[in-house]
Parts: structure tokens; C-alpha cells; sequence
């Protein structure tokens, strides 16, 4: 029924009778590498969750999942689905590439990529999460693919109880802040 007539968005169910969500993700993916594909699973285990991102999963949720998130998390990546549609690109072999052996979508990639690069200061994934919208495991998978890919820094923050607090930071915005700081400081010297 999905290579007849496709999906705005697609809903997986990690344990199925016929096929494990994985698998049902991957033959998914041979059919469309665009339409958002969206896990739900009582398993909370994280190599579980880059499984699914590594098959080509867009979003990932534990359950009991409430309706108000399930429904914003449609919601979300349906607008994504359609702002990339209505701006419509030719993907190179090296984008299909990306997202195919790292699970990584390039729409997601941007949204993350977006509020870092839009904001100045650090975040820990947890707020990334909150503020994109997205599960805490599929923030982490791109804030990791970040860092390998050199956009993104780490800076640890040494909080007064506990132990150090990753924050990530979109590294261009801080060189940005550096060389406006240089601008204006030429500016009063002169």
C-alpha cells in the first residue's frame, strides 16, 4: 500500500508480527528516502534507538507516548516534509549517501543544525529537544554527527552539584560573535 500511494508521515512500531520495526524501516527507506518515518517502542535502550536511526528513521519515541506529543511530533515533520517538497532540490549522491549509511535526514539535520546556528549560546541536548521538538535520542544522533562533521563544539559546564553538563554550540556562530567583537573593536579605536 505504501509504494501505491505513500505517506504524508509513518508511524513503527518496533515489536510487529510479520516484521520488526527495523527491518520495516530499512524496506521503507528502499521506497521513499524522504517521508518521515516516526518509531514508537517501550524499548529504552539507546544501541535500540541508533538501530532505528541508522535504518533511516527520522524521529524516535518511547512509550506510552502522550497524544499532545505524538500529535506535535506529526505535526512537526509533516511541515518539514512539505517545506522541503515545496522548495524541491536535487540531492546529490554524497546527501543520499549521508543519509543512507548514517540514518542521518537531511530536513532534521537543517532543523537541528538550524536553532544552533540561529542561537549564540550553548544548549545540552535536552533543551535542543524541547526547543526543536524532536526526541532526546534523535537530537543527540545529530548533535553527534555535528561534532564528527566539525560545526558543532562541546563546552562542559561545571554545574555546583553534580557531575560536568555537555553543552554544544554551533561553532560558526561563535567565530561570527569573535569577528563582529574585532569589527566593532576597530571600530573604536578608530
Amino acid at each position: 500500500m505504501f509504494a501505491e500511494k505513500g505517506a504524508d508521515v509513518v508511524l513503527v512500531d518496533y515489536h510487529m508480527p510479520e516484521m520488526d520495526g527495523i527491518k520495516t524501516v530499512g524496506e521503507l527507506r528502499k521506497l521513499n528516502a524522504d517521508v518521515p518515518i516516526l518509531v514508537l517502542t517501550v524499548d529504552e535502550r539507546q544501541e535500540i534507538a541508533d538501530r532505528f536511526l541508522e535504518a533511516g528513521a527520522t524521529d524516535f519515541a518511547l512509550k506510552p507516548v502522550k497524544a499532545p506529543d505524538l500529535i506535535s511530533r506529526i505535526q512537526l515533520h509533516a511541515r518539514l516534509a512539505k517545506l522541503t517538497q515545496s522548495a524541491p532540490q536535487q540531492k546529490s549522491s554524497e546527501e543520499k549517501a549521508v543519509f543512507v549509511t548514517k540514518g542521518i535526514s537531511k530536513k532534521t539535520l537543517c532543523h537541528v543544525s538550524g536553532f544552533l546556528n540561529s542561537n549564540r549560546e550553548p544548549f545540552s541536548v535536552d533543551t535542543i529537544s524541547k526547543e526543536v521538538g524532536l526526541a532526546y535520542p534523535t537530537v543527540y544522533r545529530y548533535i553527534m554527527h555535528l561534532l564528527d562533521e566539525g560545526k558543532v563544539e562541546t563546552i562542559v559546564s561545571y554545574q555546583k552539584i553534580g557531575r560536568p553538563k555537555n553543552l554544544y554550540q554551533w561553532i560558526v556562530a561563535k567565530e561570527t560573535a569573535l569577528k563582529q567583537g574585532s569589527f566593532f573593536g576597530k571600530l573604536r579605536g578608530s
